[in-house]
């Protein structure tokens, strides 16, 4: 699985015209799914996303997670997050899980999310053509594959 973090002051999702999600300061979590990816991914990768200190505390300095900010959370679904440039110009997503695969394991992130965090969390719609609005606070951007656990 891999993710980018976005730290935001604000973050919407629409779909269609239709706002899906909205959420104020917190985490956009733009998610791709590979198929060898299984709950354990799913449960590492939680509980760092949860417990990463990258909110800013009393002094300015990074030292909060989004369990100590209280902080909301959309995640969006990003097949194009394992894009191979690695040949020609035109990107392979053959890394990328198929739907069948793909959903289960995005709805499971979710849920198990959800859990750590103690409330909802904000959704784009899997597979739609999304248009997601977000303020990047910082600018704070964090990727994060379960393959490479750095």
């Amino acid at each position: 699985m891999r993710t980018v973090l976005q730290r935001v002051s604000r973050a919407s999702v629409t779909v269609n015209g239709e706002k899906v999600s909205e959420i104020k300061e917190g985490l956009l979590i733009l998610i791709g799914v590979e198929n060898e990816d299984t709950q354990e991914d799913i449960n590492w990768l939680t509980n760092k996303i949860v417990n990463l200190r990258i909110f800013n505390y009393e002094d300015g300095v990074m030292n909060t997670s989004l369990l100590d900010t209280k902080g909301d959370a959309i995640v969006v679904s990003q097949f194009t997050l394992h894009a191979s440039t690695k040949k020609g110009n035109r990107p392979s997503y053959i890394k990328a899980a198929r739907p069948d695969v793909a959903i289960p394991l995005y709805e499971a992130f979710i849920t198990t999310l959800e859990s750590k965090m103690g409330k909802k969390v904000g959704t784009g719609k899997f597979g739609a053509d999304m248009k997601v609005d977000l303020l990047n606070d910082g600018p704070v951007t964090i990727l994060i594959d379960t393959r490479q656990k750095e």
